[in-house]
C-alpha cells in the first residue's frame, strides 16, 4: 500500500465533542496496536500514507465521512493514543495544527535522543515536506496543520493539511519516506483529478526553464520534479449518498450481520456472543485492520460501522461504540497472555465477508439501510453534534443575580 497523495474536504467548522474524541483516542490506539502487532509498524505506515485508507479510518472511528476534521481529529487521536506506547510499539507522532506543528522540530529531536535516529535528518525532512507542500506548488493551499509519525527504523510518514479560503476546501497532503527515493524528483508518486485551471507549479518536469532562471538569480537547487499526486476528490455534499458506497461490499457487511446463520458463524468466529449491530461494526474495523488497498476505494462505507459525529449517515452508536472497543481491547489484552485466538478471528471475519461478497450477489437498499439506523439510534445512544446543540438551546438562560441595597 504504499502509495502517497492528496485529498481535498470541504472545510467544517467546530471541535470534536469530548464523548467522542475520547472514544476515538481508544479506538484509534487499539486499530494501531494490531496492525503494528500483526503486519508490523512500517506497514501501519504505509497504511497512513495512503489517503483512502486514511480516509476509512477516519470514518470507521465516528468522524464526519469527508470533512477537513478528519484530518485534525485522526492525527490527534493516533498521537493521544499511541504515544504511550511508543516504547513497546516503536512508532512516534509529533507535531499537529498551528502552535503544535511548529513544536515538530523540538519533538523529533526528543525522539532521536530516545532512539538513536538522525533527528537533523528528521527535522530536515519535516522542513522540506512543508516547504514543497506550501511553497513550490501554487495550488491555492496554505498548510496549517503539519503531522509527522516515524518508527525506529527510521521510515516515516508525512501528513499535512492546507487551507484554500477562496474555495473553502482543505487539501490533505500524504508523504511516504518508503515512496521518496530523491525530495527533488517525484517525492509524491502520482496525481489524479480533474483539471481545474492552471496553477504555478515550480516542481512540474515541464518548469524547467523555470527552474533554471530561479537557480541562475538564487544560486540554490530549487526542487525539480513532483510527478503527479494521487488526488482523492471528495464531494462537496456533506450527507453520505448512495453513489458514495460500494452497495456490494456493503451489502456483503449486512448479509453478514443479519442473516441469522451467518451471523452465528461470524459471533464464533470472534468468540464472542454479538448481536447484529455490533457485528456490522466488527466487520468493518476487521476490514480496516486487514482490508487490501483496493478495499478503501469507498471510504465512506466505513462511516457504516459507527456513524458520524455531525449524525452522517446517522448518530454515533455510543452503545455499539463502547462495545466494540471493549471486545478489541479484551482480543488485544488476551494476545499480550498467549492467546491470540479472538485476534485471529478478525481476520477471519474479514476472510468471510470477502466470501459472502465473492459468491453471493448482496446489495444493500441504501434508504433502507439509513431508515433501519435512524430507528434504532436511539436504542443504542445515538449522539451527535446536533443533540449537543439542541440540549444547550434547551437550557434556560443564565440570570445573573442583582442586589439592590435600600437609600
Amino acid at each position: 500500500m504504499r502509495r502517497s497523495g492528496f485529498a481535498d474536504l470541504p472545510l467544517h467548522g467546530g471541535r470534536v465533542p469530548s464523548w467522542l474524541a475520547e472514544r476515538m483516542t481508544r479506538m484509534g490506539a487499539a486499530i494501531g496496536e494490531r496492525i503494528i502487532g500483526h503486519y508490523g509498524a512500517a506497514e501501519f505506515l504505509s497504511r497512513l500514507s495512503n489517503p483512502f485508507w486514511f480516509q476509512a479510518l477516519g470514518c470507521v472511528m465516528g468522524m464526519d465521512w469527508h470533512s477537513s476534521g478528519i484530518t485534525t481529529s485522526v492525527l490527534g487521536a493516533l498521537k493521544r493514543g499511541l504515544n504511550p506506547l511508543a516504547h513497546e510499539l516503536g512508532v512516534y507522532f509529533c507535531g499537529g495544527r498551528g502552535k503544535q506543528s511548529r513544536k515538530t522540530p523540538e519533538e523529533l529531536l526528543a525522539i532521536a535522543d530516545r532512539t538513536g535516529l538522525d533527528g537533523s535528518v528528521l527535522v530536515r525532512t519535516s522542513r522540506l515536506t512543508a516547504k514543497i507542500d506550501n511553497n513550490a506548488i501554487g495550488d491555492g493551499f496554505q498548510i496549517y496543520l503539519h503531522g509527522f509519525a516515524v518508527i525506529a527504523s527510521g521510515d516515516w510518514v508525512v501528513i499535512q493539511q492546507g487551507l484554500n479560503e477562496q474555495t473553502g476546501l482543505a487539501r490533505r497532503y500524504h508523504w511516504h519516506s518508503a515512496s521518496v527515493r530523491n525530495f527533488v524528483s517525484e517525492p509524491h508518486t502520482a496525481i489524479v483529478g480533474a483539471n481545474e485551471g492552471i496553477i504555478l507549479n515550480l516542481v512540474d518536469r515541464r518548469a524547467a526553464a523555470a527552474q533554471e532562471a530561479l537557480l541562475e538569480i538564487s544560486r540554490t537547487d530549487p526542487a525539480k520534479t513532483l510527478a503527479t499526486v494521487q488526488k482523492l476528490a471528495l464531494p462537496r455534499h456533506h450527507d453520505v449518498r448512495a453513489e458514495n458506497v460500494d452497495l456490494k461490499r456493503l451489502g456483503a457487511v449486512l448479509a453478514v450481520s443479519y442473516e441469522r446463520q451467518l451471523r452465528d458463524f461470524a459471533s464464533l468466529l470472534l468468540a464472542e456472543n454479538l448481536g447484529p449491530r455490533t457485528l456490522q461494526t466488527m466487520a468493518l474495523l476487521a476490514e480496516v485492520i486487514h482490508g487490501a488497498p483496493s478495499r478503501f476505494s469507498d471510504p465512506a462505507r466505513f462511516s457504516f460501522a459507527l456513524g458520524g459525529k455531525d449524525g452522517n449517515p446517522f448518530p454515533v452508536p455510543l452503545k455499539t461504540y463502547d462495545e466494540s472497543l471493549g471486545i478489541l481491547r479484551r482480543a488485544l489484552d488476551a494476545a499480550k497472555l498467549g492467546r491470540t485466538d479472538k485476534l485471529d478471528g478478525f481476520k477471519r471475519l474479514d476472510q468471510l465477508v470477502r466470501r459472502v461478497e465473492e459468491q453471493y450477489e448482496p446489495t444493500a437498499d441504501f434508504a433502507a439501510v439509513l431508515e433501519q439506523e435512524h430507528a434504532i439510534s436511539k436504542s443504542l445512544n445515538g449522539r451527535s453534534v446536533v443533540d449537543d446543540r439542541r440540549k444547550k438551546a434547551a437550557q434556560p438562560p443564565h440570570r445573573q443575580l442583582s442586589l439592590f441595597m435600600p437609600n
